[in-house]
């Protein structure tokens, strides 16, 4: 075989070897992943592309209320942690999110409200870290808190097996702070009705009298959660961790502020700050207009808001560096 035949005949292996690595790369591969606890399973999805090195994986906790998995719930979708993971995916990165305890594929046979802590949903979070700490495949955990999951996260990440730590939307002070500030929009009859609870839920105190339009937010049987929730400190909390911390906010959030974020990052000298103009508490563009905002919640095709994406990849991945001095 002359010279110029070998050398046609090695660059065509050479190109096969790329594409067929290209295409080994992008199979996506979402699989279901079980979390057995003492009270029932909790269910996720892997997102994961077989690769021959070791990846980093993303565990991504949700926000308040009965969320699934992708960030929806039964009053909305919007799939923002869906689009998350995904994103994440396309940089290579895994990911894991799952449905909270109670709520989808993780419902809990005799699962009651009035059992649940703030604590159980830590400890599944930690749980998920414990049971990907023995997945070889993966080079580290990064945890990744979403609004309430924030607080999650921070709690979580004090195990020693996280590497990482993102808070996305995440409160910087107590809850029951963050909730007196939500209400302060109401009529002021309304809102002293509220302040007067939520300062008995703050002492440890159920409320047995609460007025049935406030049923829905402090009902008897959510009344223990509350108070389990109400005894954290994000910013205390926060200062806890010894690993790179990205704290994200968008300026158009209605529920979490930028001071939220602002605070947290004072609070831990190795937070990054990252704001994101026009971000609003799902992660998607969206106006300060209350009403406008509110409508994207239940547009699932709205995509993440531009930039979200490459600065949690580039902190994940290594190839940013906004650290504190």
């Amino acid at each position: 075989m002359n010279k110029s035949l070998e050398i046609q005949k090695f660059t065509l292996q050479i190109a096969f070897l790329f594409f067929f690595a290209i295409g080994v790369y992008s199979q996506k591969t979402e699989s279901e992943i079980i979390l057995e606890t003492e009270s029932g399973n909790i269910t996720g999805s892997l997102l994961y592309a077989p690769v021959p090195k070791k990846i980093p994986i993303a565990l991504i906790i949700p926000g308040s209320g009965p969320t699934d998995r992708n960030g929806n719930n039964p009053m909305m979708t919007n799939n923002h942690l869906k689009m998350l993971a995904e994103g994440l995916f396309e940089n290579g990165i895994a990911s894991l999110r799952y449905d909270k305890r109670g709520i989808g594929a993780s419902s809990m046979k005799g699962l009651q409200e009035s059992k649940l802590r703030f604590e159980d949903y830590v400890n599944d979070a930690s749980a998920w870290v414990d049971l990907l700490k023995s997945d070889d495949r993966f080079s580290e955990i990064v945890v990744i808190g979403h609004s309430e999951g924030s607080l999650v996260g921070i709690l979580a990440s004090q195990n020693e097996d996280v590497a990482k730590f993102i808070s996305v939307a995440g409160a910087g002070q107590k809850a029951a702070d963050l909730l007196k500030e939500q209400l302060r929009s109401q009529p002021p009859m309304v809102l002293a009705q509220c302040v007067s609870i939520i300062e008995k839920l703050e002492d440890g105190k159920t409320v047995e009298n609460v007025p049935q339009m406030l049923q829905s937010l402090f009902r008897p049987s959510v009344q223990p959660y509350l108070i389990s929730w109400f005894t954290y400190d994000p910013q205390k909390e926060i200062t806890k961790l010894k690993i790179p911390i990205l704290i994200i906010q968008g300026t158009t959030d209605i529920q979490v502020s930028v001071s939220d974020a602002e605070k947290l990052s004072l609070a831990n000298k190795k937070a990054q700050l990252h704001i994101l103009e026009g971000m609003n508490h799902i992660l998607k563009e969206a106006e300060s207009d209350r009403l406008k905002n509110i409508q994207t919640y239940s547009m699932p095709d709205l995509t993440l808001k531009p930039g979200l994406l490459k600065v949690i990849s580039e902190f994940v991945l290594n190839k940013n560096d906004l650290s504190k001095n």
